[in-house]
C-alpha cells in the first residue's frame, strides 16, 4: 500500500494541469480551486496520504476548531474545514498577494488580506479605497492597479 502511495505522489509532478484537475475532482468530489499547479499538487498529495493513512485525530480537529473560532475564522460544524464566512468575490487575487503600482514616481504596495486590502499599515475594504488613499481622489481600484482595464480606456 505504501508503495502505491509513493508512486501516486511521484506521478503528480508529471501530470499536466488538466489531469491534476481531474484528479482533484476524483479525490475531493468538487471543482478544483483556481490556484496554481504547485498548490494543487500539495493539496492532492495531502489528500492521497489522508485517504491511505487517515486524517487528523478528532482531538486535533477540536483544537484547530477552537483556534479558528478564536481568530474569528470559524469552520463548518462537522469540522470539515469549510469556512462559515462568505466566499471572496470571483476575480480577486488570492490572500497574501502583493499588488505593486508605480505612480507619480513613487512605488506603492498593497497586500490582499482576509477582509480586504492593506496599504501603509491600514486596512481598506476595497482596492478603490486603497487607490483613493494613494491618489487623494476616487479611482477605480482594480483599474488603477492594473487588474482590470477600465471601460473608458483611461484612468
Amino acid at each position: 500500500m505504501k508503495t502505491s502511495v509513493v508512486r501516486q505522489l511521484a506521478a503528480l509532478q508529471g501530470l499536466p494541469m488538466a489531469k491534476l484537475k481531474d484528479r482533484w475532482r476524483a479525490l475531493y468530489g468538487t471543482e478544483p480551486p483556481a490556484y496554481n499547479r504547485v498548490h494543487l499538487i500539495k493539496r492532492l498529495a495531502y489528500r492521497i496520504q489522508e485517504i491511505a493513512y487517515g486524517g487528523l485525530s478528532e482531538g486535533t480537529m477540536g483544537q484547530l476548531r477552537e483556534h479558528f473560532n478564536e481568530a474569528g475564522l470559524g469552520v463548518g460544524k462537522a469540522g470539515d474545514g469549510r469556512k462559515t464566512r462568505k466566499k471572496r468575490a470571483p476575480g480577486l487575487p488570492v490572500i497574501g498577494t502583493r499588488i505593486i503600482r508605480e505612480w507619480n514616481g513613487h512605488r506603492y504596495e498593497v497586500t490582499v488580506v482576509r477582509d480586504g486590502f492593506e496599504y501603509d499599515g491600514r486596512r481598506y475594504r476595497s482596492l478603490t479605497a486603497a487607490a483613493k488613499a494613494i491618489t487623494g481622489v476616487h479611482r477605480n481600484g482594480p483599474a488603477f492597479f492594473g487588474l482590470r482595464k477600465p471601460e473608458t480606456g483611461r484612468y
